[in-house]
């Protein structure tokens, strides 16, 4: 697991050079490797024994598709492939939360605070969002603020911080790419967003190992 989180930084670095200097092939070998890693951390945790695992290797997995769509740019329709992808991935990363059961209490309050950080997101992003984008956008906010929820409320019931910090690294990170795709396009997005990004999905793969360790 050490061995992958460590190629995952790697290979991020390598990314965000290949960001910065424009290439495109560096681009193209670097995000499928950093995004290969993750996915690898999580089989080395253990991911194929357990549901939990299954659920969040197929939320990596479908990750790892998202981010190969969301390589090429200005072509709104791989885009939005990308983002339907991601969004497969954030349900099942809540699946995985659900099994491990949620505390109720905890549910209801996150909720309410992710509600109002995703209205605020709609708001920010709404003057910006093209036409074919309208419903994708709200969906994607809605799903992964579910997904949030579910993993702030797994947290309470049966610990694994693992958990909170890749679901909320996720969604913070998805705000660079917001902001990116939509409002400034900068590299200074990419700076912050992608490091947050994988580690928030090394996080997730880390959890597994996490899982195995708790009490029944």
């Amino acid at each position: 697991m050490s061995f992958w989180s460590a190629v995952t930084a790697l290979a991020v670095a390598a990314l965000l050079f290949a960001e910065r200097t424009n290439r495109s092939r560096g681009l193209w070998l670097a995000k499928p490797l950093a995004s290969t890693a993750f996915v690898a951390v999580a089989l080395k945790a253990g991911a194929l024994d357990s549901g939990y695992g299954r659920a969040v290797l197929a939320g990596l997995a479908l990750s790892w598709l998202g981010d190969v769509l969301l390589i090429p740019r200005n072509r709104p329709r791989i885009f939005l492939a990308g983002v339907s992808s991601f969004l497969a991935g954030h349900v099942a990363y809540a699946a995985a939360f659900v099994l491990r059961g949620l505390d109720g209490g905890a549910f209801a309050v996150i909720a309410l605070v992710a509600g109002l950080a995703g209205v605020m997101a709609l708001r920010w992003l709404g003057p910006h969002v093209p036409s074919e984008m309208r419903l994708a956008v709200p969906a994607y906010v809605l799903v992964i603020s579910v997904m949030v929820v579910c993993a702030g409320a797994s947290f309470a019931a049966r610990g694994n911080a693992w958990i909170p910090l890749g679901a909320v690294g996720f969604y913070l990170s998805d705000l660079s790419v917001a902001r990116d795709r939509f409002v400034a396009p900068a590299f200074v997005n990419r700076l912050w967003g992608l490091p947050l990004y994988y580690a928030a999905q090394v996080a997730l793969g880390w959890s597994v190992q996490a899982e195995r360790l708790l009490p029944d």
